[in-house]
């Protein structure tokens, strides 16, 4: 197993309120493909050798959105910096019962992005 890099952007996730014209638009545009069956689908490019990223059903309770994430070390300590940068938290350091860890921002220009660690490697 390789060592994982920090500091690079390692996921995207497209949220839409229209998930189904979305695979197609995706799929046929770039080849993607798609798993899963619940509101969270994981996306796989073509020739690639792992899932790069997911495609979220909103149910029109939010905003469609595209964004990247960046693996980072340190999600809080990371967030902390940004603030102190100027960045805004959208969705605070959030853990996910696997052990994922992620936040939201918006950068000092109003752009939005993510950032995470990944669950540790059992």
């Amino acid at each position: 197993m390789s060592a994982q890099q920090y500091n690079a952007v390692e996921w995207f996730e497209v949220a839409t309120d229209r998930p189904e014209e979305a695979r197609r638009f995706y799929g046929e545009l770039f080849g993607w493909t798609f798993a899963g069956d619940g509101p969270y689908q994981e996306i796989t490019a073509p020739g690639a050798d792992h899932v790069g990223g997911g495609l979220s059903d909103t149910g029109g309770r939010f905003p469609g959105y595209a964004i990247f994430y960046v693996t980072v070390e340190d999600v809080a300590g990371t967030l902390a910096k940004a603030e102190s940068l100027g960045a805004k938290a959208i969705v605070p350091a959030t853990t996910t019962p696997d052990g994922l860890v992620f936040a939201q921002l918006r950068d000092a220009t109003g752009n939005h992005f993510g950032i995470f660690t990944p669950p540790p490697r059992a």
